[in-house]
């Protein structure tokens, strides 16, 4: 098995590799994850020196889960998100979004303006595109499988769990789709940036497809650096209802859809149990269950 090390080397030949195939300069990390090393870079060509994008190199981690990002980007054909400006297996040029991240505003005070920015943005990303057939990409029932197997495990120790819970709130939501589209999959404020010429756009997206209230349920999980907010019931409350009224979807509905996205965040591997961040998906869980309509 190749270690990581060897993998970051293999990446930083792949920078070389990419900044010459796709005439670009001047690279500047931005991020390192599990998935992906992320450079700003300055983009040379035809009619375009000195624009500025983005170049995400995949690992082989990130590369077996990108099928539905670049599916979903070229769907949207930067309505509502960033172009995709040339890809392959391993490697993604994408416009660059911004120095303005969303999450910014909600510290500020100005979290309902910020719901606002979420809602007119989906309504961008989900609005019918005739011309353009929906590409093949994973079901919410696919997306949801953490949380049925946590479920499953739960009850067969007959425990009556909050995942458990979830996992039937999921499966009726599933089973009566509403208004299915293509779906970013994870829209948040941190995923949402201000292009000086574009406005508002989003980035990085999972690439769904299913009923799109689901597409706003995140947002209702985040963000990050506000997350004492974040666990306030009034917040959930009040935040939901503009979504929903900006988005023109059932408010009862999108708070079950909230319930049953944090109870599958909280069920990922990635949340150990007894964690802070299982506590704080658990807590946005618990604070829809209690205002859900779980038969809208």
């Amino acid at each position: 098995m190749r270690s990581h090390g060897a993998q970051r080397a293999t990446m930083t030949n792949s920078l070389d590799h990419y900044l010459k195939l796709w005439n670009l300069r001047e690279p500047e990390r931005l991020a390192q994850t599990p998935t992906s090393d992320v450079y700003a870079v300055t983009r040379d060509g035809v009619s375009r020196n000195g624009e500025r994008a983005v170049l995400k190199l995949l690992t082989p981690v990130g590369a077996e889960d990108e099928h539905g990002a670049v599916a979903a980007l070229r769907y949207f054909d930067g309505h509502g998100a960033v172009r995709l400006l040339a890809h392959d297996d391993r490697a993604h040029l994408l416009e660059y979004a911004g120095d303005e991240e969303l999450a910014e505003m909600v510290p500020r005070g100005a979290d309902l303006a910020a719901a606002a920015v979420i809602a007119e943005v989906l309504n961008k990303l989900h609005r019918p595109r005739p011309d353009a057939p929906a590409p093949q990409l994973q079901t919410l029932r696919r997306r949801f499988r953490s949380l049925f197997r946590t479920a499953a495990q739960d009850e067969a120790a007959g425990v009556e769990s909050i995942y458990v819970r979830g996992a039937r709130v999921a499966e009726r939501l599933l089973a009566q789709p509403q208004d299915e589209c293509v779906l970013h999959g994870d829209i948040q404020h941190h995923n949402i940036r201000r292009h000086p010429a574009r406005g508002w756009l989003a980035y990085d997206p999972k690439g769904l497809y299913g009923e799109r209230a689901y597409d706003a349920a995140n947002t209702l999980c985040n963000p990050a650096n506000a997350r004492d907010r974040v666990m306030s019931e009034a917040r959930l409350l009040e935040v939901s209802q503009a979504l929903a009224d900006g988005m023109g979807v059932d408010v009862g509905r999108l708070r079950a859809f909230v319930f049953a996205h944090a109870c599958l965040s909280a069920s990922w591997p990635d949340k150990p149990e007894g964690s802070d961040i299982e506590r704080w998906f658990l807590t946005v869980a618990r604070n829809a269950e209690r205002h859900a309509d779980f038969a809208a």
